[in-house]
């Protein structure tokens, strides 16, 4: 029997990535999955067919996280498709790099809205609705202990998605569902390689003391791990799954 047979998970932002490699991993352990979306239909449709061939039953909805609306709506369908929810991951988020002087109203409200406001409303949406014995997980940054030039709204973003995850984590323990935070390092996304030249990737790496990128497996593995019955005993932490650079 596979670790995450019979459940069901929510993982937002899944068709690329990180989520993606947690899409996969779960299809492998037995869940079935919704996974959301925003722009890249086909990216998401490749997604559910790559989860399909690892014999996963996958769902891909277009979904956009600072819209408490669409959020439910992942939820409706987890529950009209596969009869109910055990597990959220809260993955979906945007990076924009601009200092202080140049933040603009626009890239702050739209960094908050969906990396803060969303997860929260996501929260919200699992508190009501997963099953006794569920697991939520949030996805943070090793940012929000080694802050650098230009990332000060996503930072502070990401630093109350964790402040989230110890209030939920007091609040959904009597129902026994757990609540961590997994905050990756530099993970070897499109999205890093599309922000950093290939000078700032290697200065990553020298920093790391396991002298390489994380893969979005990496950090896959550890999500499983908390969506997972060998995590119960868990709950309000932050794993750094940063090959030891934070």
């Amino acid at each position: 029997m596979r670790v995450l047979d019979g459940k069901v998970a929510v993982v937002t932002g899944g068709s690329r990535g990180i989520g993606r490699a947690v899409v996969q991993r779960f299809a492998r352990d037995g869940a079935a999955v919704v996974l959301s979306y925003l722009r890249n239909e086909d990216l998401a449709r490749r997604a559910v067919a790559d989860a399909g061939a690892a014999g996963g039953r996958v769902r891909a909805v277009r979904a956009d996280l600072a819209n408490p609306g669409d959020v439910a709506r992942l939820f409706d369908t987890a529950e009209q498709a596969f009869g109910g929810v055990d597990v959220l991951v809260n993955n979906a988020g945007e990076v924009v790099a601009a200092p202080i002087t140049e933040t603009t109203e626009q890239i702050y409200d739209r960094l908050m809205a969906v990396n803060a406001r969303g997860t929260f409303f996501a929260i919200q949406q699992a508190a009501q609705r997963l099953r006794d014995e569920g697991a939520i997980i949030n996805i943070s940054t090793a940012n929000t202990v080694m802050p650098e030039p230009g990332v000060a709204v996503y930072a502070a973003s990401k630093a109350a998605v964790e402040q989230f995850t110890r209030v939920a984590a007091w609040e959904l323990a009597g129902r026994r569902i757990t609540v961590n935070t997994v905050s990756p390092g530099a993970t070897d996304t499109d999205l890093l390689r599309s922000g950093n030249p290939e000078e700032v990737l290697a200065a990553a790496v020298r920093m790391t003391p396991l002298a390489r990128l994380g893969r979005p497996g990496d950090i896959a593995d550890v999500v499983a791990f908390l969506a997972g019955p060998d995590a119960r005993w868990m709950t309000g932490q932050n794993l750094r799954a940063t090959g030891g650079l934070a």
